[in-house]
């Protein structure tokens, strides 16, 4: 290990036997001599070349780690006089990495809950990659070792538009973040090692259960019918297929799937459908209202996924709970605990069966 004194206001130590990025070094000991008072607000630091020779390092080396100061607000450069540090006031607070598969109601309830639960503890910065695996490895290659907490939420889309948890590539990139930074969002991850946090939703489990908390009402019903699609931009894990098959079987449902409610369907009495896209329930609704059909007796309706609107229309709902999702990824955050949890799923039954 050497520590090298650039100016007496400074002190940079560079570990040359650790793993860490020499220039992640340099941003801790800048932050850890701001944090101690050994360096004021608005006082001059090292430009990139003193600090590259003095310390031994490369120029891209010492760049690298002043560009992510300068991100973080620790520091700012005035034009031909060099670098300051900045306001203060950031250095105690976390810096979060938050990134969803898509901006969906209910996975922004989650981003707001979380942003909430962490109130004025951390700043924390939101991306969507869209379930493509080449924007999400390429976002997280470019934001690697520039936050203090990593939360991601892992769902993909092949070619055909099938959901997948993981691939080799997105596996590599995810183990790059040191374990004691990440916590894995929604989907269970058991393929990264280490000890990391984890708070998720069990897919198969959920429905199988939520659908035999309310098999009374079910049993009133000839034929059960899961709209799940096939071909969604942003696909659903097929976990939630085997779960409601598991189910429809040992319960002995006369059961269909359908990839989507199409236009003029052949509506039977004494069918219940379970919808997971929005526009698929909106349509099926609209349907029934056009045939005279009376939602909750001729025909019933169960939602993947609550929401304040199915909420107000009283559409029974099997969904996890987005807010707690949200509120406990926070406390692993504040509370650095590195748990598996499996997030809280509800049945919550409505007018609509």
């Amino acid at each position: 290990m050497s520590s090298v004194m650039t100016q007496p206001t400074i002190n940079i130590t560079i570990d040359e036997t650790s793993r860490v990025p020499k220039y992640k070094q340099i941003v801790d000991s800048i932050i850890n001599d701001i944090s101690k008072g050994r360096l004021q607000v608005g006082q001059k630091i090292p430009s990139i070349n003193e600090l590259s020779e003095t310390c031994y390092l490369s120029r891209d080396t010492v760049e690298k780690a002043y560009k992510q100061l300068k991100e973080r607000k620790i520091i700012v450069s005035v034009k031909g006089k060099g670098y300051y540090t900045a306001k203060t006031d950031l250095i105690s607070k976390a810096s979060i990495f938050f990134m969803i598969n898509k901006p969906s109601s209910y996975k922004m309830m989650i981003y707001n809950s979380f942003v909430n639960a962490i109130g004025v503890n951390a700043h924390v910065n939101l991306f969507i990659y869209h379930c493509e695996e080449s924007l999400f490895v390429k976002t997280l290659e470019k934001n690697m070792g520039a936050y203090d907490y990593y939360v991601i939420m892992p769902h993909f889309k092949l070619d055909d538009l099938s959901h997948v948890s993981y691939t080799e590539a997105i596996l590599d990139t995810i183990n790059q973040i040191p374990k004691d930074k990440l916590i894995i969002m929604d989907n269970a991850k058991p393929f990264i090692e280490g000890k990391y946090g984890s708070i998720y939703q069990d897919f198969k489990e959920d429905i199988y259960n939520a659908l035999k908390e309310g098999l009374d009402r079910l049993k009133k019903y000839d034929k059960i019918l899961l709209v799940y699609p096939t071909k969604s931009v942003h696909p659903y894990p097929k976990r939630i297929l085997h779960g409601f098959r598991q189910f429809c079987v040992e319960y002995d449902f006369d059961f269909e799937i359908l990839d989507e409610i199409y236009d003029d369907m052949e509506l039977q009495s004494k069918d219940i459908y379970i919808t997971i896209e929005e526009m698929d329930l909106v349509n099926l609704v609209r349907q029934i209202r056009k045939k005279g059909l009376v939602l909750g007796s001729d025909i019933g309706i169960i939602s993947y996924n609550e929401t304040p609107l199915k909420e107000l229309l009283g559409i029974t709902v099997i969904s996890t709970d987005f807010k707690a999702m949200g509120e406990t990824a926070a406390y692993m955050v504040l509370k650095n605990k590195k748990e598996k949890v499996k997030n809280v799923f509800k049945y919550i039954e409505r007018n609509s069966l």
